[in-house]
């Protein structure tokens, strides 16, 4: 069997389209607040920004639902991204990942496996399948304004289960990030992350989200998302 990696880089000024839009791109953008809040490629990275609006804003990129990716045939995702401060303000919020159909609020995805941060940089490991619910699993690590790697697997994770035999692949996902000296590093090696119950496809997803009673605000920080790169090594 042969393997493939699809590489996605934003070297461009491109703006994916809004969702649900027809035409031939692969992306998708999708929008919520008056402001608006963007996703555009600027230098090299697609960046999703908030405003300081005293509004509910959430800026996504993602596939339009269109789940090319066979959650069987999947073997690593990668992302390289950065934020444009080293610290959230306390109500922005970030997700990152593979998911099922899309929803603003990543808790109610029905399957997804996703790295994500609550007002601050410290990094949070996630994932359900319809069955298995794995939430909010510390990294230990942290994000900020220099570009880390952050690995999904879907191929490797081995856990001895009795009775036997053992299990692995997609019923143990592996998560892995760049420490602060920029090593790969595995994380939440404790936890099993079973996506074993899904069966279907998946898509990229990346958003940056605030509440109406915004510390963005008051702060006065607009805060980003820069994704710079995303790998995705499956199976032919």
């Amino acid at each position: 069997m042969r393997n493939v990696e699809d590489i996605f880089r934003f070297l461009g000024h491109e703006h994916p389209p809004v969702a649900a839009s027809p035409d031939g791109s692969l992306w998708r953008s999708k929008i919520t607040g008056s402001g608006p809040p963007s996703v555009a490629a600027v230098d090299g990275f697609m960046r999703l920004t908030l405003l300081t609006t005293l509004e509910n804003e959430v800026a996504t990129l993602y596939m339009g639902d269109c789940l090319p990716f066979d959650i069987d045939d999947l073997l690593q995702v990668d992302f390289y991204l950065k934020l444009s401060t080293a610290t959230l303000p306390p109500s922005a919020s970030v997700a990152f990942g593979l998911c099922s159909a899309y929803n603003d609020d990543p808790d109610a995805l029905a399957a997804h496996a996703s790295f994500r941060l609550f007002g601050n940089n410290n990094v949070v490991c996630e994932s359900d399948d319809g069955v298995n619910d794995n939430d909010d699993e510390a990294a230990g690590l942290t994000l900020g304004t220099g570009v880390k790697r952050f690995a999904i697997d879907f191929c490797s994770g081995i856990k001895t289960v009795v009775p036997p035999p053992s299990v692995g692949g997609k019923a143990h996902v592996l998560f892995a990030m760049d420490d602060d000296r920029f090593n790969l590093r595995p994380v939440c090696r404790s936890v099993r992350f079973d996506m074993s119950s899904y069966t279907s496809g998946l898509q990229i997803y990346a958003q940056i989200q605030k509440g109406a009673a915004s510390s963005v605000v008051a702060t006065g920080v607009t805060p980003n998302l820069q994704i710079q790169e995303v790998r995705v090594r499956r199976k032919l």
